[in-house]
């Protein structure tokens, strides 16, 4: 398995405040997506980190290789939506986690 930190940019600084309805359904579905790749084992970590006026995504993925962490990305309903969100997907070489991260509780 390879890691891969994916950052999402949305397509305004100020966004998620200055947000449309539209591009509020498709968060919603963006959000449900990397809910069941978390359940499903490839998203290790996923959320929002506010900067500035706005906010970009974030995502730490673990998956087979950098075309695999590109499927995630491309097949995320926010970015099939149009709405002019990118991902930046950058290889992690190595990861530390604390062991209820890893599944060991």
């Amino acid at each position: 398995m390879a890691y891969f930190f994916l950052r999402l940019a949305p397509p305004r600084p100020r966004f998620p405040h200055d947000a449309t309805g539209e591009e509020m359904a498709a968060m919603k579905r963006h959000v449900a997506y990397w809910h069941q790749n978390a359940e499903e084992g490839s998203a290790i970590t996923v959320g929002p980190v506010f900067e500035g006026e706005g906010a970009w995504g974030m995502a730490v993925v673990s998956v087979e290789d950098q075309k695999a962490a590109q499927a995630l990305a491309d097949a995320d309903p926010i970015i099939l939506s149009g709405y002019g969100f990118r991902f930046d997907i950058l290889p992690m070489p190595s990861i530390i986690l604390r062991p209820s991260a890893a599944g060991n509780e």
